[in-house]
């Protein structure tokens, strides 16, 4: 699931990136011109804890189902911006069970509230670190793998480099205009990568809407 706007304002997409994309990859260059425009708004959540509790909530759900248990749980704190950790751990486990989360979902959001509230995951500091301390930060976290992480850094701090190999809809995406069948191994696709530097993150972007056509 990606979230639609305006890439100009905050994504910050250097110009001539799009024809270095084409040019260092034709096949790709087709779903460029095809699709258009980079739609893309990072930083949309309400704050780095709202956008690691959506990530956590998302984990291997429809974009639909996803939004649903979401917009529900948001509802739990209708008068406020998005809680902070503490606030958000006083609340009864039988309230966010009823807005469809799952028991083990629910362990991984107090483990990163419970990280947040004693200061062992400074989200304000993220921001400042290289991509592998942020991935390196957020994965110390139960619950958060790599690919959460990933994600993070594209939607939430607009990092342009960033490639997450292991994504299926990258996988698909790939391995569609490349011709093939199945979707690419995550070797493979790290392989493919290195040709879309310094702008993988762009290059995912499209390769996600490919596989979705």
């Amino acid at each position: 699931m990606l979230p639609s706007g305006s890439v100009a304002a905050s994504f910050s997409l250097p110009e001539g990136s799009l024809d270095r994309l084409c040019r260092v990859d034709p096949a790709l260059g087709e779903v460029i011109r095809r699709v258009g425009p980079c739609t893309l708004n990072p930083g949309r959540a309400e704050s780095a804890l709202d956008a690691l509790v959506r990530s956590i909530v998302s984990q291997q759900l429809s974009g639909k189902a996803a939004a649903t248990i979401y917009g529900r749980l948001r509802a739990l704190f209708p008068r406020t911006s998005f809680p902070s950790a503490g606030v958000i751990l006083a609340v009864e486990e039988e309230r966010f069970r009823a807005c469809g989360l799952s028991r083990q979902k629910l362990t991984y959001l107090r483990a990163l509230c419970e990280q947040v509230r004693k200061g062992a995951l400074d989200l304000d500091a993220l921001a400042s670190l290289s991509d592998e301390e942020v991935i390196h930060a957020l994965t110390q976290v139960r619950g958060l793998g790599r690919w959460t992480a990933q994600m993070f850094l594209i939607f939430h701090l607009g990092r342009l480099d960033v490639w997450p190999a292991e994504d299926l809809g990258v996988r698909r995406g790939l391995a569609l205009i490349r011709g093939h069948r199945s979707p690419l191994t995550p070797g493979e696709v790290r392989k493919h990568g290195e040709r879309y530097r310094p702008y993988r993150s762009v290059a995912a972007w499209y390769l996600w809407r490919a596989a979705e056509e």
